[in-house]
């Protein structure tokens, strides 16, 4: 629970960012879900109220993932896992909190969460040219629910987190990343395996959590300027009627806490984007992609990748609200470490249940992008190139991930300082590839 004083200060904060609205409005935007133009003819006080931090329009978004921080994922921080790597007992949050019980469990993630991101991390995110962070939160760290063994405290640094992207002039996007009983079973959920979310009281208990994280940081919204309501629904295995519910209670409850915000939508691996966010102001997309999780995309060449990314672009350029390919990655191969689960092998390898060998994974496994092959870190930075050019030709994008203890095709602070990952961002060693 937040103590008098931080209560104080967030109120401080509130004021302050209220304030700032106001002065600026003369040059603030009111706008809508579907990307129109600013309104010119509205008032100051109806900009202050409908004002979001960021022009979604006229800028493009260029982000990175704070994964592994809030929410654990075996294969970015495989450390944390190491002394089950033979039982496979623990190989998510869930298990690894039932396991250690709340005081042990809390001692070792509070550690974690103070020193695996820190303010340096936001300020060379800044530094490399980049605009906004998204930030996975699991809805235990906002409601948790009796009888779960995950532990609290993220969001008090959370908090300072929010104050050090203020700082290195960044902006935040919210990311529900786990909603109780598992949205789609994997461990990036917080619990792996089978998926319950939809049955019992999970939903309006989701939907809870986002109600708390938006009531938390709505007077933050000169920083905060979007609430992914939930990462990765597995649409497939879900309804998806039932879905498009939650998406419209959840955006009412982000909408009661602040206009200001914009409300973000996975597309719940779903091809027909048509069908999200109608009738709500302030929207935005969210698509991921991936080219590795499957047989057939694990086995294309170099080129086929190229030319599979550089294929999405008009879709996304065609598409009438805002929309960010909220995660991709340099990879080209699932070979990294745990990628697929903790004790699992890689599809890349052949070493993956009902897969066939593709290449080998050395260097990929574990190690960094220093010690790439030649051919690996020209066929990453290639990729990494055509995504870029492919996922701007609308809104923009979020790189999966900022840091990992050992994966380097995923890892954007260790590709920038290998040369794969363009500096400038614009910058282009492989320029054209899209057309």
């Amino acid at each position: 629970m937040i103590g008098a004083t931080t209560n104080l200060l967030r109120s401080a904060t509130a004021i302050l960012a209220l304030l700032s609205n106001v002065r600026a409005a003369p040059t603030s935007y009111a706008y809508n879900g579907n990307g129109q133009c600013p309104q010119t003819n509205t008032t100051n006080s109806e900009i202050s109220k409908r004002a979001v931090a960021f022009d979604y329009n006229g800028n493009k978004v260029r982000g990175v993932n704070l994964g592994g921080w809030f929410v654990l994922e075996p294969w970015i921080t495989p450390s944390i896992f190491g002394e089950w790597s033979s039982s496979n007992t623990v190989v998510d949050e869930y298990t690894y909190t039932r396991t250690l019980g709340k005081d042990e469990a809390s001692s070792r993630l509070r550690n974690h969460w103070n020193t695996f991101i820190t303010q340096g991390d936001f300020n060379a995110i800044a530094q490399a040219g980049l605009n906004h962070v998204r930030i996975p939160i699991g809805y235990w760290a906002a409601a948790p629910r009796d009888g779960d063994p995950y532990v609290q405290g993220q969001l008090d640094v959370l908090d300072q987190a929010i104050n050090w992207a203020r700082g290195a002039g960044l902006k935040v996007m919210l990311d529900l990343h786990g909603a109780p009983e598992s949205q789609n079973g994997f461990d990036n959920s917080g619990k792996y395996g089978s998926i319950g979310w939809q049955q019992g009281n999970t939903v309006s208990e989701t939907v809870t959590a986002i109600q708390n994280l938006a009531n938390r940081y709505k007077g933050d919204t000169d920083v905060v300027t979007a609430i992914e309501l939930l990462n990765e629904p597995l649409g497939p295995r879900l309804d998806m009627g039932g879905i498009q519910d939650f998406y419209n209670k959840g955006s009412q409850a982000v909408k009661s806490a602040s206009s200001n915000f914009v409300v973000a939508l996975h597309d719940a691996f779903s091809t027909d984007w048509s069908q999200f966010g109608q009738g709500v102001d302030n929207v935005m997309l969210d698509t991921h992609q991936y080219q590795i999780f499957s047989p057939d995309e694990v086995g294309r060449s170099p080129s086929e990748h190229v030319s599979h990314a550089c294929g999405l672009g008009p879709k996304l350029a065609s598409t009438n609200k805002w929309i960010v390919v909220g995660e991709w990655s340099g990879a080209q191969t699932d070979c990294a470490k745990w990628l697929n689960g903790l004790g699992k092998g890689a599809r890349y390898d052949g070493t993956f249940p009902d897969s066939r060998w593709t290449g080998d994974c050395q260097g990929k496994y574990v190690g960094s992008v220093a010690n790439l092959s030649s051919d690996d870190k020209k066929n990453i930075r290639s990729y990494i190139e055509a995504q870029l050019d492919a996922y701007e030709q609308h809104t923009g994008w979020f790189f999966w991930t900022w840091k990992t203890e050992s994966a380097p095709e995923w890892d954007m602070q260790d590709l920038l300082a290998g040369g794969l990952f363009p500096q400038p961002l614009d910058s282009r060693q492989y320029p054209g590839q899209c057309g």
